[in-house]
């Protein structure tokens, strides 16, 4: 097949993005000619269809009204993006097209497209903003359901994207906007849902179920299970509050023995080292970025790794790799975590903010023999072997295309 894969970055922005090159090199390897369209960046990988990418605009920075105003406008219906589209489809011809993230840099403008095209269109759901504008359904206050119902509205009584007015105004707007044409709904022919807790929002939230397909993230499956004996567990990820670090951090201050390495930077970064420092900084060291080969190497010598989100967390990547690696995993039971541990098999699952619960959990871990922790990493491979292969998760996404009309 000739597939468009449509997404607001091309560099490795995040989970997303990783996926989103991952799926491509995949298609390519197994005969299909794939495409991108996406946004300008000097961080983007080379890609032969960059001369179709737009501007990328930086929304999170105020650079006066004139050049805010001209932001809001392709925030709402950006007109480059949806000629510069028009024009690829126009050139490739694809058989499908795929949508991963397009909302605020992209905008629904390349529905339209694609609409016009009269192309068979599926998406990957990686959050939450085809039903909030809200997209990961987290605010300063914890978990974030206020525009459900279609009472978006509350999304800027409640200030829950950001501190003012006007960013939370737009973000409802848009999402009216693009609701009252139902442009996603008419669209989209199928939504890949990777776990099956989104799926199930999605439908709570009065997105049409008979569109909805479960279509599991993959992880690669290495021929041997990590080495491990570095004494350590490992969290590796964004250092920010829905991350639930604080109270991670917390409970493994109370277990002295305990070795923790964590890997990743954000917004939260001088807090959490401030409060690690209370325990001694040897036991827990924060290693700043780390590049994904060498992170592969420390991720091998964990004792297993770890996931405190007190979020939504869709279909964790960390937990898969880890569970490919043959890792314990020590996780929150919330949004797909729990699709992917079992307490006592795999790992241990804790309620999130529990502080207590995972200085419990910490120290049944510590207990485990050396082949008890082996006995939970195996497990954890047989689940990643039997759901999770590239190979399967190639073949679900070509019959979604299939059933979409591709």
């Amino acid at each position: 097949m000739k597939i468009i894969h449509v997404n607001k970055f091309f560099d490795l922005h995040g989970g997303a993005e990783v996926y989103l090159h991952q799926l491509m090199d995949a298609q390519k390897n197994a005969g299909h000619d794939v495409h991108v369209f996406s946004t300008k960046s000097l961080r983007n990988l080379p890609s032969k269809d960059a001369r179709y990418f737009v501007e990328r605009f930086d929304l999170d920075k105020r650079e006066g009204f004139g050049k805010d105003l001209h932001k809001a406008r392709n925030f709402l219906w950006n007109t480059e993006a949806r000629e510069s589209l028009c024009r690829m489809i126009r050139d490739l011809e694809p058989d499908v097209v795929h949508l991963h993230n397009v909302y605020h840099h992209l905008s629904s403008s390349v529905l339209s497209a694609i609409r016009d095209a009269k192309l068979p269109c599926v998406m990957t759901l990686h959050d939450y903003k085809l039903a909030s504008p809200n997209y990961s359904m987290f605010d300063a206050k914890g978990i974030c359901e206020h525009g459900k119902g279609g009472h978006y509205w509350k999304i800027v009584t409640h200030r829950c994207l950001q501190p003012d007015f006007f960013g939370n105004a737009l973000a409802v707007f848009e999402m009216w906007m693009t609701k009252y044409r139902q442009a996603y709904e008419k669209t989209v022919d199928r939504f890949l849902c990777p776990s099956l807790f989104i799926k199930n929002k999605m439908i709570e939230w009065g997105e049409p179920a008979d569109k909805m397909r479960y279509v599991p993230n993959p992880a690669e499956f290495p021929d041997e299970p990590a080495t491990r004996g570095g004494g350590f567990v490992l969290y590796a990820g964004r250092l920010s509050p829905e991350k639930g670090l604080a109270g991670f951090i917390k409970a493994a201050t109370r277990v002295p023995e305990l070795h923790v390495k964590i890997a990743g930077r954000g917004p939260e970064e001088a807090e959490l080292k401030k409060l690690a420092r209370s325990s001694g900084p040897a036991r827990i060291e924060f290693l700043g970025f780390v590049a994904p080969e060498k992170l592969k190497e420390i991720r091998d010598q964990a004792e297993a790794v770890v996931l405190p989100t007190i979020s939504y967390e869709n279909a964790s990547g960390s937990l898969l790799e880890a569970m490919a690696d043959g890792l314990p995993c020590l996780a929150t039971k919330i949004g797909g975590n729990p699709e992917l541990i079992k307490d006592g098999e795999n790992g241990f699952l804790v309620k999130p903010g529990d502080v207590d619960g995972w200085e419990t959990a910490l120290r049944e871990f510590q207990n485990l023999s050396a082949d008890q922790r082996t006995a939970m990493g195996t497990v954890g491979r047989e689940r990643i072997k039997a759901n999770h292969l590239w190979s399967q998760h190639l073949q679900r996404v070509l019959e979604c295309y299939k059933e979409a009309g591709a």
